[in-house]
């Protein structure tokens, strides 16, 4: 069992940053992929980004403007926002991935935190 909380949203202005904490519980955090994903109102849950040990996947609207990084020793992940938009408005979700299935697929991931709010006012 994986319980991720989430932190760091807020309310920020058009080319303001941010950063996402997730705090993971357990001793095995290490062992999985973590993702980021978001969904806004009436929007499908979209996928973000994800770090394996090694690799870094990102989605193409955020590509260059987000970094997603990792501390195993703290149990931590992060998602660096930068340049934000008013599009990247959403509620912020951070997973473990459970599955072998491709990154991007939120069916990839068995554990979910309970989100944080990100708005972007323009």
């Amino acid at each position: 069992q994986v319980q991720l909380v989430e932190s760091g949203g807020g309310l920020v202005q058009a080319g303001g940053s941010l950063r996402l904490s997730c705090a993971a519980s357990g001793r095995t955090f290490s062992s999985y992929a973590m993702g980021w994903f978001r969904q806004a109102p009436g929007k499908e849950r979209e996928f973000v980004a994800a770090i394996s040990w090694s690799d870094t996947y990102y989605a193409d609207s955020v590509k260059g403007r987000f970094t997603i990084s990792r501390d195993n020793a703290k149990n931590t992940v992060y998602l660096q926002m930068n340049s934000l938009k008013p599009e990247d408005t959403a509620v912020y979700y951070c997973a473990a991935r459970t599955s072998g299935s491709y990154y991007y697929y939120p069916q990839s991931y068995g554990y979910w935190g309970q989100g944080t709010q990100v708005i972007v006012s323009s």
